[in-house]
């Protein structure tokens, strides 16, 4: 059984909402009472997301945006305060996987590429939730890194430096505004089944047996499972948790 959280009245900002954990943090969000903004790269997936929303009774608003292009991100960020008044919590989620490289022969526009997503886009994200909240003197932002962020795994080197790009970043933020009333953390999910997980073990670039071993749990998680945790960073429940790297990964970074 899921805690039950009361948002009724706040305003929820989250991007990489077309499916997986992102669309199970929307949906946690709003089913709290929250009014939900959604942000995707994807249109046709976003207002398929927005229309399930919608049509389960939820507030929402639909924006696309590629979170690379940080007018993009700016412009959703003013527009879900335009249109609902204020900005009190975020879950900066957008991000993308890439295919195993020998550290030697990645190419520069992959390592670009993922950065580009996984780091800067969270940045721009945080930053224009920042000028949001700074003047409201409240909120909460939850970044998704990922154990990624936390180890090293052969041939993800790429992918693992923008995880632990994003626990940089998130520690030193929460430490410039956490006397100005607004919490910033981070999560870091281990293998949660969700179509990205599915995509890699579909090519090959990961196996599910292994991957159940390797978290002592002995399962993949759910995206369910890790929006509960986004929900409780976001939460008065969590009023006195500043600057922490979460790990949601049925007990991976424990053994």
């Amino acid at each position: 059984m899921n805690p039950v959280y009361d948002f009724t009245g706040r305003v929820a900002f989250v991007t990489g909402v077309s499916s997986g954990i992102g669309l199970a943090t929307a949906r946690a969000f709003a089913t709290s009472g929250a009014a939900v903004a959604l942000a995707d790269l994807d249109r046709p997936a976003l207002h398929d997301a927005a229309r399930q929303l919608a049509d389960e009774g939820h507030q929402v608003l639909a924006l696309p945006c590629d979170v690379t292009d940080e007018q993009q991100v700016a412009a959703a960020v003013d527009r879900t305060v335009a249109i609902f008044g204020r900005l009190d919590m975020a879950y900066n989620n957008a991000g993308i996987q890439i295919p195993p490289a020998d550290a030697a022969d990645e190419d520069a526009e992959i390592f670009d590429r993922v950065h580009a997503v996984n780091l800067r886009g969270i940045w721009a994200s945080m930053k224009h939730e920042l000028r949001h909240m700074r003047a409201q003197g409240s909120g909460a932002i939850v970044n998704c890194s990922s154990l990624g962020g936390l180890v090293g795994i052969p041939g993800r080197g790429s992918y693992h430096s923008s995880k632990h790009g994003v626990i940089g970043l998130t520690g030193s933020a929460a430490l410039e505004y956490a006397p100005r009333g607004i919490r910033i953390n981070a999560i870091c999910p281990g293998t949660i089944d969700t179509p990205m997980g599915q995509d890699m073990i579909a090519k090959g670039e990961l196996d599910r047996a292994e991957a159940e071993a390797n978290q002592p749990i002995n399962r993949l998680g759910t995206a369910d499972e890790t929006a509960q945790a986004v929900l409780w960073l976001c939460s008065p429940g969590a009023s006195f948790v500043v600057g922490v790297a979460l790990p949601v990964d049925g007990g991976y970074v424990a053994r």
